[in-house]
């Protein structure tokens, strides 16, 4: 080999071995860093760390620890330690964004900062440049076709005389799952301002109630064990039912679907904002999208093109059913909070 040729390949090799620990920094830029969030326990929570932290720890070096809790333990303790937060990234649903905004804890996230937001459908983004959507739950009727004959067609229908000491319905201080009352409110005339028709009617409905559920785990047990025939819980856990050989029937009323938004959010003092940013747009990606969907049929926010066999299982799954989804409130919900839940404890206890 000539020298010339020699030195030229000599140079070039030297170069790669150069360039090689210097792409690799590239590509873990987030090595030492630990990104802190709350998740909600389950398969949700592994679900994500399949779907959105693991893949991003290969590509970027970043580490997520997920920590199951409840949003509103989370929000207390953000709330206790502003200046140095427990969490990074704050995981809320439509009604705790409302919390989460009036008590400044999270920051505003830009199409610059996130550029996988380009990918959000409209009307999803409720609160502005505030919060990620990432997934859609619905809080829907259900029934067992094989102990009820005449199938539910509406909230309104929980009501009916056949299905006394039947119905299972989530506790009165659940903002988001007792969403079936502002529904029952609105299918007899009323309206977020005006809930006389809900309690009127739930007045009614009270002959029916079997329980009222502490958690979705308790519901679930009560259609298991046969207890409940009919009630109202999220569309996921409806599926879950299914799979597992359960008759239980998901019901869309044609007046409206009741559900919110699951948001995550930067939050304000985090050390590592950028990190944080890099976690959402993983999150809005195919990849990380596609998720919970396939895990739990839990709705999509971005404009993904699902497998049918998981589309077919969704709430929200064609345009005729989008159109069926409810603009709610939120800040007219969350501020009635304590009446409604005084009033409805009045009812039942009554």
């Amino acid at each position: 080999m000539k020298r010339r040729t020699f030195l030229r390949l000599a140079t070039a090799s030297a170069m790669s071995m150069l360039a090689a620990p210097y792409v690799h920094a590239e590509n873990k830029k987030f090595s030492e860093i630990t990104l802190r969030f709350g998740g909600w326990g389950g398969l949700y929570d592994e679900t994500l760390r399949k779907s959105v932290t693991a893949p991003l720890e290969e590509r970027t070096g970043l580490k997520v620890e997920i920590s199951a809790g409840t949003q509103s333990a989370d929000l207390v303790k953000l709330v206790a330690n502003q200046k140095n937060p427990p969490f990074d990234v704050y995981q809320a649903d439509s009604a705790y964004m409302v919390e989460a905004l009036k008590a400044n804890l999270v920051r505003e996230i830009k199409e610059a900062d996130v550029p996988n937001i380009k990918r959000i459908l409209p009307g999803f983004r409720e609160y502005g440049d505030y919060g990620i959507p990432y997934s859609v739950f619905t809080y829907i009727p259900v029934f067992n076709s094989k102990q009820v004959e005449k199938q539910l067609k509406t909230y309104t229908d929980l009501a009916r005389p056949d299905l006394k000491g039947r119905v299972a319905l989530p506790a009165a201080t659940f903002d988001t799952w007792s969403l079936y009352l502002l529904a029952l409110a609105e299918e007899n005339g009323g309206s977020i301002s005006n809930m006389e028709p809900a309690y009127t009617l739930l007045e009614q409905v009270k002959p029916n109630i079997l329980a009222l559920a502490q958690s979705t785990v308790a519901m679930v047990q009560m259609f298991e064990n046969g207890e409940a025939s009919a009630g109202v819980i999220s569309d996921a856990r409806g599926h879950e039912m299914r799979a597992k050989g359960l008759p239980i029937v998901s019901v869309y009323p044609p007046q409206g679907i009741y559900g919110a938004t699951s948001y995550m959010n930067v939050v304000k003092h985090t050390k590592y904002p950028e990190a944080a940013f890099a976690f959402l747009d993983q999150m809005l990606s195919d990849e990380g999208m596609i998720g919970l969907p396939r895990a739990m049929r839990l709705g999509v926010t971005t404009d993904i093109k699902l497998p049918d066999e998981i589309a077919k299982d969704l709430t929200f799954n064609s345009p005729e059913r989008i159109a069926l989804k409810k603009k709610i409130d939120w800040q007219k919900w969350m501020a009635d909070r304590s009446t409604r839940i005084e009033r409805i404890n009045k009812i039942l206890r009554g």
